[in-house]
């Protein structure tokens, strides 16, 4: 374990870890000195990375910030997620050599494996950060994402929906709310003023819907 752990090849891996055990130590202290990291380095965040739920049902994202959503950046604090970026990258590193050297007897490069396993960890970094999202205070918030609305219940309010030719409607969130939006058939049929339909899923200008 300790040569894996010293091994040029992991260098970067070993690197990491204690970087990680380092600011987690640092977390901690300042914890009980009644801080936190909160906020400190949020600032150097794009101001809508992890408000898009709070833009409402129509917001519109850049794909750099979709991404940086996506991996729940501005969701919990910078610091909390760089540490679990260089424990989720670290210790993803150290598995795929270890395994490689098992089989063998070699271990990658460390310039290939070290940025490979950047992009490798990522979607472990994401159920990492969804998981403390939970567990982290968060406050209350009555906004939603627009894939919430889908499977709930609208009712036509504006015209006769087509395919294509969208009608607006009128629909409730999991919060009571009442949200307003286009709605088409996702077959070929008509959905009248004031019937109600069931949403199925998101186009470019609002939802899919079929009939109740």
């Amino acid at each position: 374990m300790w040569e894996l752990f010293t091994h040029p090849s992991n260098i970067v891996f070993s690197i990491s870890l204690c970087l990680m055990f380092l600011f987690g130590l640092f977390e901690i202290v300042l914890t009980i000195l009644g801080g936190g990291s909160q906020g400190f380095l949020d600032q150097f965040l794009p101001e809508d990375v992890g408000h898009n739920a709070e833009l409402g049902v129509d917001a519109d994202a850049g794909i750099v910030t979709r991404v940086l959503d996506w991996l729940y950046l501005g969701r919990i604090p910078l610091f909390v997620w760089l540490i679990i970026f260089l424990c989720v990258y670290s210790l993803l590193g150290f598995a795929i050599q270890a395994v490689v050297n098992q089989m063998t007897s070699m271990m990658f490069s460390a310039w290939i494996i070290a940025p490979a396993c950047i992009f490798l960890c990522m979607p472990f970094v994401r159920f990492s950060a969804m998981l403390i999202a939970r567990i982290l205070p968060q406050d209350e918030t009555t906004a939603i994402y627009s894939d919430e609305l889908i499977g709930r219940t609208a009712t036509i309010i504006l015209g006769d929906a087509r395919p294509q030719s969208p009608a607006q409607a009128k629909v409730k969130d999991q919060h009571g709310l009442t949200h307003y939006i286009l709605v088409e058939p996702e077959q070929d049929e008509i959905f009248s003023q004031g019937q109600s339909v069931v949403l199925t899923q998101k186009t470019n200008v609002g939802f899919q819907a079929t009939m109740l």
